[in-house]
């Protein structure tokens, strides 16, 4: 009996082409480490950070904007009539929470993407393309790797939830420091992990699923890490696009849950009816054109950064 395509690799160490049961472990932890840091260096934060409080004021508005003034006020709350540099600067709450957060964030997802890729590979391979066929079976299986390592990013959320809060309602820390804060709220700065794992499951699926589906069908590609630095970024547009849009509808309630005080209670579920009922089936998708303008520059760069640096790295560590 000739061994299943999983067997060929374990003993072999050589990918069946086509086949989810790819070559597993071919980059290094180092190599995964480094390049998904690099990914999540000062630049994209300085250049993107102002860009993501924009986008959650936006998704945390719960008026009608019907006027510039209107929208500028929305945007810059209190710095709305101050000169252009104060009110861009008025834009950085939150910058030290959102480094420790998108650092840990780049490291974990991006990193333990391919352990998880790794893992569904070798034990689950041949079931993929038995189930999906070969090449549609190693892009789901891509996919669903991304999907689980979403999930698990909940770990890191309360470093999001005082991000967003600093963007989005600074009163709420009431001069109180992120130790104080830590021993007071406890597991409540964990408040909307539910909705914040459905939201990930999709989005992080939809990120390395398109990303992978692009690999796949445009360039046909059997080994998704010879891509060149080109076909990365053509690959990460459509990852980040997906993924934005798929998840938009939970992001916008996330965001409404981790913004209010921390002694709020109004459940996910409340806010969801209140937003059909009060703000129509377009709320919960406020906030999507900014982060498709401009948020989904920063994911297609980070992405493709970490798609291009963790081969590159693994050549020469």
């Amino acid at each position: 009996m000739s061994p299943i395509p999983t067997e060929v690799v374990a003993k072999t160490g050589l990918a069946v082409p086509g086949s989810s049961a790819v070559e597993y472990k071919k980059e290094s932890a180092a190599a995964r480490f480094l390049g998904a840091v690099g990914c999540a260096g000062i630049a994209e934060l300085m250049v993107f950070h102002p860009v993501d409080t924009t986008a959650k004021r936006l998704m945390s508005n719960q008026t009608r904007i019907t006027s510039a003034a209107q929208l500028s006020a929305v945007v810059f709350k209190d710095k709305a009539a101050a000169p252009i540099g104060t009110r861009f600067f008025s834009l950085f709450p939150g910058l030290g929470y959102a480094a420790a957060y998108k650092i840990l964030q780049r490291v974990y997802k991006y990193g333990g993407q391919p352990f998880a890729r790794d893992y569904l590979a070798k034990h689950h391979g041949d079931t993929f393309d038995r189930t999906f066929g070969k090449g549609n079976g190693k892009a789901i299986m891509h996919a669903t790797a991304g999907s689980l390592i979403g999930i698990g990013e909940i770990v890191i959320l309360p470093l999001d939830v005082l991000k967003i809060k600093r963007q989005t309602n600074p009163e709420a820390f009431r001069g109180r420091g992120i130790f104080r804060i830590i021993a007071d709220e406890g597991f409540g700065l964990y408040r909307g992990w539910g909705w914040t794992a459905a939201r990930n499951a999709p989005g992080s699926f939809a990120l390395f699923g398109g990303s992978a589906a692009a690999k796949q069908y445009l360039y046909k590609l059997s080994d998704y890490n010879k891509a060149t630095w080109s076909q990365n970024f053509v690959a990460s547009i459509a990852g980040a696009t997906a993924s934005l849009v798929v998840s938009a509808p939970l992001d916008v309630i996330k965001t409404r849950i981790q913004n209010k005080n921390f002694e709020a209670k109004e459940s996910g579920f409340r806010i969801v009816s209140n937003m059909a009922k009060t703000e129509g089936f377009g709320s919960f998708f406020k906030g999507l054109t900014p982060k498709l303008l401009m948020t989904g520059p920063k994911l297609v760069f980070s992405f493709w950064l970490a798609q291009t640096l963790i081969p590159a790295f693994s050549k020469v560590i």
